[in-house]
């Protein structure tokens, strides 16, 4: 005790100046000590950054894991404004902090995915926080945004991968340029990789990682960047000082100044002026924090971007037009790509040390972002909404498909050229589409089009019928369907004959030999009679009433010729005027089939038919006659067993070509009673369950001609042909002089919507349609064969896009047999039954007889004695 008491009596002993002096040789020793053991203190520092660095990463993965994704689908009308775009922009950043308290700061991110890959444009997703799915999942954007929730994305490696990462260069406190939101700010992303070939392994991503910063953060960058702005100005100041004294010892070393001092008698250094060094400015804090001045919506963002293909080169350029298409977004702010330029080499993400840092933060969706990178929700406006309607999009295979020969799936549009100078033929799936409309002038590309579509459609085994008034598109087509595979399911039905020795097909609308239901018959020819007359119930009640009954009686009367196997004895629709006019006639045919007819139509032949005078049956009698006059359509319809049968046609995928020759008065009762059994052989297929219906597909060139007919029945096939998977195609010159059944069906009920060039009075309506996007201005001034339509493609309407029409030379040259153009004639006429004319008029002329025999061979001994004519004193 004594010892230790005598050691600290002498330590507090020692005066002051000698306890600091022991302090200060203890403070050299240590710092000796570490200035020679330098690398103990080194290896702790490493040791403890290592451990800690370890620690944060095992917690940031931890929290990654839980990460949620959501996929954003605009509509076609997609047109945010400024304060939408604003306000999810404050929902991305909220959410970026939906973690829990212990995840590092590098996990609280949100991450926008803009990634093609070829199967899309552009795919717009939401990657974040789990908890912040409920903020995120319900945007501003209301019902023209569809949020769903998106499965993971899975990439098959590629051969050639390039990264990289943007920091914003310039001055650090500028913002970003301000985009317009016309055109959209995404377009020069869009247009960088819409190029993109999915054969080849193209990938493009950019992701854009959000993250709100602590305050700390924040005041620590602003005192960095109050400290850089005062030293700026002192260097100003001091640089000022040193250009003032060298313009002031210039000046005193001048011959005026030297002279000046002579005259004033001053020969010392008295005069010389006094130099004042310039104060430097002081420094204005919110000038020198720019957008960091306000703490609202700031956030930091990471920037990365990787290209990838399977093709070298693609990827280096891919990630060359990402660089320029962020350029847009640049000011006196604007993105660079990070890292240094070494020769032809640089070092950056896609080298080491930073590759691997990268593919964590890619993989794992973790946010270091650089210390510059700090920005305003303004600057990003472009960024945080998918693509608008300003947005032109480039069409993809997966969004139209690509046309294969000989493939049932898909029917064949035109010629898409694509961004990048590609032409390829596009499709649409043939079982969406239902109905098509082509609009525009004549020698416009419609027919060339159509009959593009019709050669793919029928070598893919489809069957068809291509009505055509001017008979122009046979001759043009027959060189591509001269196959020996196809020639057996041709049938050619040509009402243009030239001569006695012509050939021409036959068809008795009223034949019941084909198995038609009696009454369907009846109501067809009835129907088509008033369409084409234009006849209805108020104003032609008797002549509907007199055509029916007569052809009542008339079918009834085939019918019994049918059941006794004699379809060679059936009437046609030319012994109307025997029925009405010739009384034996009449009594022997209403005394042969009374039991087929029923009460109420045997009791008009007994009551009403004896009251009616001679000139009450011209009404119905005078078409006939005209249709009589001509030895075409008289032969062709005055066959008792005719060939011609369109619901065979269609069950059996034929394909058949029908030319009825004209557009005239006769022409258009003949039009119309094809298009009225077309009607009603198609709405007979309700037999047949709806799975082993055969798609069958009607073309209608001239609809203006065909309409003229028939609009009713035009109409009620666009409307109700889908549901017997029967799909028509019309094309006509002008939408305005169809009739307005016809013109309110066809728009409605378009799957696909077609014009080419013409006055801008007649695209009108069809560009009205698709909102004048484009206008009649543009589409008016298009070249000869080029298209904008609309389609429809997985249930979603594609366009409108400009399509070049197919040239049947260029698209199917491969098919074309012009050799064999006259065996398939024959095949054709064959298949339709067809016979010289001369020969069917002869045959045509003892129906007549046949008939009446066949009735008294089939009529009661004893007939009735019904009154069937009026007697007249």
């Amino acid at each position: 005790m004594d010892g230790a008491a005598s050691c600290l009596t002498g330590r507090a002993a020692l005066p002051v100046s000698g306890r600091l002096i022991s302090l200060f040789r203890e403070m050299a020793g240590t710092a000796g000590w570490l200035l020679t053991h330098w690398y103990v203190p080194a290896m702790a520092a490493v040791v403890l950054w290592g451990v800690s660095e370890m620690v944060v990463r095992r917690l940031a993965k931890k929290a990654s894991a839980g990460r949620m994704a959501l996929e954003l689908v605009p509509s076609r009308h997609f047109d945010p404004g400024l304060e939408e775009i604003f306000r999810r922009g404050v929902q991305l950043a909220r959410a970026s902090t939906s973690m829990p308290w212990w995840a590092p700061r590098r996990s609280k991110a949100v991450q926008i995915r803009l990634r093609a890959d070829g199967s899309s444009p552009l795919r717009y997703r939401i990657e974040g926080p789990a908890g912040g799915e409920r903020l995120l999942s319900i945007t501003p954007f209301g019902p023209a945004v569809t949020v769903q929730r998106a499965r993971p994305l899975l990439d098959k490696p590629r051969k050639h991968v390039v990264r990289a990462e943007f920091v914003l260069r310039g001055k650090p406190t500028a913002a970003l340029r301000e985009v317009p939101l016309v055109p959209d700010p995404l377009q020069p992303l869009i247009d960088a990789v819409c190029d993109l070939r999915a054969e080849r392994g193209d990938l493009a991503e950019l992701r854009l990682d959000v993250q709100r910063a602590p305050r700390w953060q924040l005041r620590a960058r602003r005192w960095q960047l109050m400290g850089d702005a005062r030293r700026a100005e002192q260097r100003e100041a001091r640089r000022a000082l040193r250009w003032v004294r060298q313009d002031s010892g210039a000046g005193e070393e001048s011959l005026i100044w030297q002279l000046r001092q002579l005259l004033s008698g001053r020969q010392d250094g008295g005069g010389r002026r006094v130099v004042m060094p310039p104060v430097p400015r002081r420094v204005d804090p919110r000038e020198a924090w720019g957008k960091l001045a306000e703490d609202d919506q700031l956030v930091r963002v990471q920037l990365l971007v990787l290209c990838a293909s399977d093709t070298e080169g693609r990827a280096q350029a891919r990630l060359a037009q990402l660089q320029a298409a962020l350029d847009v977004f640049g000011g006196v702010s604007r993105w660079a790509m990070r890292g240094w330029r070494v020769g032809p080499w640089r070092l950056g993400a896609d080298r080491w040390p930073s590759r691997r840092g990268f593919e964590r933060r890619w993989r794992l969706g973790h946010c270091q972002p650089p210390r510059a990178n700090w920005v305003r929700l303004e600057e990003l406006t472009g960024l945080l909404k998918p693509p608008t309607v300003h947005c032109r999009l480039p069409l993809l295979a997966g969004d139209l498909p690509s046309f294969r020969y000989a493939d049932p799936q898909l029917l064949l549009q035109g010629i898409y050229r694509g961004p990048d100078g590609r032409r390829r033929l596009v499709a649409t799936y043939a079982a969406e589409t239902l109905f098509e409309v082509g609009v525009g002038k004549a020698g416009g590309g419609k027919t060339e089009r159509a009959l593009a579509q019709a050669v793919g459609w029928a070598h893919a085994g489809g069957g068809l019928l291509f009505l055509d008034p001017h008979r122009d598109s046979w001759p043009r087509a027959m060189p591509f369907l001269a196959h020996t595979s196809l020639m057996q399911r041709i049938a050619l039905v040509d009402l243009n004959a030239g001569g006695p020795a012509s050939p021409v097909s036959s068809w008795n609308p009223i034949g019941m030999h084909q198995g038609q239901i009696a009454h369907e018959v009846v109501e067809s020819v009835a129907d088509a009679y008033a369409s084409a007359l234009g006849w209805d119930d108020a104003g032609a009640p008797r002549a509907l009433t007199v055509l029916t009954c007569a052809l009542a009686v008339l079918v009834a009367v085939n019918q019994a010729a049918c059941a006794a196997r004699r379809p060679g004895d059936q009437a046609t629709l030319f012994h109307i005027r025997a029925l009405l006019t010739d009384p034996a006639f009449r009594a022997v045919a209403l005394a042969a089939v009374e039991d087929r007819l029923d009460e109420e139509t045997r009791s008009w032949w007994r009551t009403v038919f004896p009251t009616l005078t001679p000139d009450a049956f011209a009404v119905v009698l005078n078409p006939l006659a005209r249709l009589a006059a001509n030895p075409v359509t008289r032969a062709f319809l005055g066959q008792p067993a005719g060939v011609y049968n369109i619901r065979a046609a269609m069950d059996s995928q034929m394909i058949v070509w029908v030319c009825p020759g004209g557009n005239g008065p006769t022409d258009r009762l003949l039009t119309a009673l094809l298009a009225r059994d077309l009607l009603r052989a198609v709405r007979s297929r309700r037999d047949i369950p709806e799975a082993q219906r055969v798609p069958f597909r009607p073309y209608f060139d001239e609809l203006i001609t065909l309409t003229g007919a028939a609009p009713e029945t035009i109409a009620a096939m666009f409307e109700d042909f889908r549901k017997y998977k029967v799909h028509v195609h019309g094309m006509t010159q002008l939408l305005a002089r169809l009739p307005a059944p016809v013109r309110l069906s066809l728009v409605q009920n378009a799957s696909t919507l077609a014009t080419t060039a013409g006055s801008k009075s007649a695209i009108a309506p069809i560009t009205a349609e698709w909102g004048d996007d484009p206008s009649p201005d543009r589409v008016a001034t298009m070249d000869r064969f080029e298209h904008y339509m609309s389609l429809t493609v997985g249930g979603s309407r594609v366009g409108p896009v400009l399509i070049t029409g197919p040239h049947l030379d260029e698209v199917f040259a491969e098919q074309a047999r012009p050799r064999q153009v006259g065996e398939l004639e024959r095949a054709a006429h064959a298949n339709a039954g067809a016979l010289p004319l001369s020969r069917l008029n002869d045959r045509g002329a003892g129906q007549l007889a046949r008939v009446a025999a066949f009735l008294a061979q089939h009529s009661p001994a004893a007939s009735p004695a019904v009154r069937l004519h009026k007697e007249y004193q």
